[in-house]
């Protein structure tokens, strides 16, 4: 059996195709109970609108290209969720793409998505290539999410406020009385403000001789080693703090597995508040980096930018928040 067209839910519902049409686009310019007639109608007929002519008419395809620099990046599903729940109340659809795979095949990152021809970009994680990314913003919106790299001139930028989330941290350990405090440092403008925030806080407190960076790559391997070398010194840290959550864990396998309790011999703090954080027998102190308010921001600069294109691009902040849970105690 063929599929249903608008004609067949016309005839069903008794009214004319360029009445349907106005309905399916979601016009306000239709009474409430020819609406409903085709609404209904729809429905008993199984109608689907072909998602491709309406892309034609309309010239839109009512989606967004979202390319993910990292999928191993638990804090990416949080800001995903806050950028998805409001694009599609905004009655549009995510298109993903891994930036990593495509970098590794010689690819553009955004070219699959721009085959697609989506209607605008949202970049999530450190900027691949500000210069292609520049040629983009000409054809189309462009967000920057999650990233704090210097982007091309009209595209918009949010993220979270590392320097405060940092200077959170510190001033918690030192707060407890710690005062030889190592920091797991990341890599790309991310990583750097949040060590350059983490030296400056200790640097504040008079403390600037005993602040500790140890460079990682902000995987669980990476911190493992990188705290098996600095609780192995003899003037070891009594306090780690972790670039992110993975990093974090795998300073508390480091810490297990040198006989050292968490938080009675050495305090750990993450940063993210990942679902990973939150794990009954982990429980990690960290750094809320409000991935759920920075996506969801994301989102609305976009929507903003196909109402109004053009202009300045804007640049959002969000305030982190300090979790204390399990793994950082006083000094004893």
């Amino acid at each position: 059996m063929r599929p249903p067209t608008i004609r067949d839910v016309a005839e069903r519902a008794g009214i004319s195709k360029s009445l349907v049409s106005l309905v399916l686009r979601g016009s306000d310019q239709v009474r409430p109970e020819k609406r409903e007639a085709v609404l209904r109608a729809a429905q008993e007929l199984g109608y689907r609108p072909n998602a491709a002519a309406r892309s034609l008419s309309e010239q839109r395809t009512r989606t967004v290209g979202v390319l993910l620099n990292d999928l191993r990046n638990p804090w990416f599903v949080d800001l995903l969720d806050g950028l998805n729940s409001l694009l599609h109340a905004g009655g549009l659809q995510m298109l993903l793409a891994d930036a990593r795979l495509n970098r590794r095949i010689g690819q553009d990152p955004a070219d699959p998505l721009l085959d697609l021809r989506v209607d605008g970009l949202v970049v999530v994680g450190t900027l691949p290539d500000r210069a292609a990314l520049g040629v983009v913003a000409e054809r189309m919106p462009v967000v920057l999410a999650g990233a704090r790299e210097p982007v091309p001139p009209g595209v918009d930028q949010v993220a979270g406020d590392d320097e405060q989330g940092a200077r959170l941290v510190t001033e918690h350990l030192i707060g407890l009385g710690h005062r030889r405090i190592a920091h797991l440092a990341g890599y790309g403008a991310v990583g750097e403000l949040r060590r350059r925030s983490f030296e400056a806080t200790m640097r504040a407190h008079g403390l600037a001789d005993r602040a500790v960076v140890e460079a990682g790559d902000m995987t669980e391997e990476g911190g493992y080693r990188a705290t098996v070398r600095l609780l192995s010194r003899p003037d070891r840290p009594t306090a780690v703090f972790a670039v992110n959550d993975i990093t974090c864990v795998g300073a508390l396998s480091a810490a297990e597995e040198l006989g050292l309790r968490v938080p009675h011999d050495v305090s750990v703090v993450g940063y993210d508040n990942t679902s990973i954080s939150r794990l009954r027998h982990l429980w990690l102190t960290t750094v809320d980096n409000a991935g759920h308010e920075v996506g969801r921001r994301a989102a609305r600069f976009l929507l903003d930018r196909f109402e109004r294109p053009g202009g300045e691009g804007r640049i959002h902040l969000a305030a982190p928040t300090l979790e204390i849970r399990g793994t950082t105690g006083r000094l004893s």
